[in-house]
């Protein structure tokens, strides 16, 4: 069924702000850190990126929903975010793949979507004073209430948001789907990559997949030795959600395995190898969250246009003096790629997987299998 009656709904930030609009999906409460996305499509892409878990967020394209949900860009098997904010929601989808609309997903999902909000004068207070806790309701007579929820609310800082969002055991990805992983099968001549899943987007598994590797998921608890002793031939430390700092046993784990096996980080995975070296991670202002972010190749001079899902960065004046930074944000000079000479080791805080997003960045996938390839070489 299209379209209903729309009931109303209010957005609630910790300063005060209140942000009146229509509740297209769900009704009750829901609370996050409230963000921004720039993307003008890949809708269901960032709805299913885990990296979102406790956010809210606000897509500042006016209109969506335009061609509905489709099983095939899945980047998970659910919504992982805690609310959904725009302009205009469109009730009747029009495209060839869809199979339901984005009003019907949140509500399977149980997430809260509200339109008729001024997404723009939300997005410029955003920039201007930062990500901040919020609250969505149906309940628009509890203003005193939801002001206080919120506040009460923790916030991202400090906490480990990735044991929610991890996978439950380990499991081989084949053939774009799950597979069991009991017996591990025999190393074959194929490139073997354990992924670390610290809250995964699938493009990266198919990613690999496509490239050849045999790909093994691992809950993101793993110890280094529980890794090692699966013979891969090189680590993938993925995207996810939250503060990094407090991460002490990925951190702890990828100290351990650094030198010893070909490792390539992305995203959060990016910040713990950062961290695993030595450096130190901060919070951005209103983090990075969009398709068309600019990135500098600092080795080539390139420049790439790329999809970005972060409000932490790993601070470069912090690490050590023979770390090399490869890749620069060319919005705020953030740090964007690093490379950890002599230990076998590389990472980036953008997505190459481009899901949603464009492709620009594909060949860092071909530089992981080369670096396996001569890891492997030197082995025999």
């Amino acid at each position: 069924m299209f379209g209903k009656l729309k009931n109303p709904a209010v957005l609630v930030l910790e300063d005060g702000a209140i942000f009146r609009g229509s509740a297209f999906a769900g009704t009750g409460d829901c609370l996050g850190e409230v963000v921004f996305n720039t993307g003008m499509t890949g809708y269901q892409e960032i709805l299913t990126d885990p990296s979102y878990k406790e956010q809210i967020l606000v897509m500042t394209y006016p209109l969506i929903g335009n061609y509905g949900i489709n099983p095939e860009d899945m980047e998970s098997t659910r919504i992982h975010m805690e609310g959904f904010i725009v302009r205009e929601y469109q009730y009747y989808p029009s495209n060839w793949r869809c199979q339901k609309t984005l009003q019907e997903f949140l509500e399977d999902n149980g997430k809260i979507g509200v339109e008729d909000i001024d997404t723009r004068a939300l997005t410029r207070r955003i920039r201007t004073q930062g990500a901040m806790r919020g609250i969505i309701s149906t309940r628009v007579g509890h203003m005193d209430e939801l002001l206080a929820k919120v506040r009460e609310y923790p916030g991202l800082v400090g906490r480990d948001i990735v044991k929610d969002v991890t996978c439950s055991g380990p499991y081989i990805w084949r053939d774009n789907r799950k597979v069991t992983i009991e017996p591990l099968p025999t190393k074959s001549n194929r490139l073997r990559v354990v992924v670390v899943d610290c809250g995964l987007k699938l493009n990266i598994l198919r990613m690999l997949d496509g490239h050849g590797c045999e790909v093994i998921v691992v809950p993101a608890g793993t110890s280094s030795k529980a890794i090692m002793s699966m013979y891969p031939d090189g680590v993938l430390l993925t995207n996810g959600p939250g503060d990094p700092a407090p991460l002490n046993y990925l951190i702890d784990t990828v100290k351990e395995l650094l030198g010893s096996i070909p490792i390539f980080g992305i995203c959060l995975g990016h910040q713990i190898l950062g961290q695993a070296v030595g450096g130190k991670t901060a919070k951005l202002k209103f983090g990075h969250h969009g398709i068309n972010q600019p990135v500098k190749n600092v080795k080539t001079g390139r420049v790439e246009i790329s999809s970005q899902n972060h409000g932490f960065v790993v601070l470069a004046e912090t690490l050590p003096k023979d770390t090399q930074v490869t890749h620069i944000n060319l919005n705020d000079n953030t740090l964007e790629g690093l490379e950890y000479p002599g230990m076998k080791a590389f990472s980036v805080q953008y997505h190459p997987e481009a899901a949603p997003g464009p492709k620009d960045s594909g060949y860092l996938f071909g530089d992981f299998i080369e670096l396996m390839v001569r890891h492997v070489a030197r082995a025999a």
